[in-house]
């Protein structure tokens, strides 16, 4: 008897699968009417939410790799243009380096030509001053010689022979 329970139990009737069927296609079309439609179109929904954020992404990176290219870019032009003031800098200082050197050796010169002239002028006054003292102590040992010479009247005698001698003669 118990396994005429269980078998009855286990092998299901026609009237049984028969309802089950009928329940079972009302239930897919009860489902298919009010409840596939709105998950579909929630499933669509999600799908297109989702592409579209791909897209928003993908824009996005272009984006920031345009962005980046664009940095790079100024970088880029940064860069050269600081070169550039560098290097324009760099001659500027080595025209004002040229142009003080060029200004100091003229002083230079100046000075040193204004020197050699001032030495001349100084060397000739010396020469002219020793000049006029040869001229001064020559003229004293003359004068010296002279008045031992014509100390007496027989010398002075003599010397004004001899004068008047050579007068004549030239």
């Amino acid at each position: 008897m118990n396994l005429f329970i269980l078998g009855s139990l286990i092998t299901p009737g026609i009237g049984l699968i028969f309802w089950t069927g009928v329940v079972f296609l009302l239930l897919v079309g009860i489902l298919g009417k009010f409840a596939w439609k709105p998950i579909l179109n929630s499933i669509k929904t999600r799908e297109q939410g989702i592409e579209d954020a791909l897209k928003s992404a993908e824009r996005a990176l272009n984006d920031m790799r345009e962005l980046q290219s664009n940095n790079e870019k100024i970088m880029n032009d940064a860069r050269a243009e600081r070169d550039a003031m560098l290097k324009e800098a760099r001659e500027t200082k080595d025209s004002i380096v040229a142009e003080a050197k060029q200004k100091a050796q003229a002083d230079a010169d100046r000075i040193l030509s204004g020197a050699r002239e001032q030495i001349t002028a100084e060397k000739n006054a010396a020469v002219a001053e020793i000049k006029n003292q040869v001229a001064v102590l020559s003229i004293e040992i003359a004068e010296k010689i002279l008045k031992a010479e014509l100390s007496n009247d027989d010398k002075q005698k003599a010397l004004v022979t001899n004068l008047v001698k050579d007068l004549n003669f030239n």
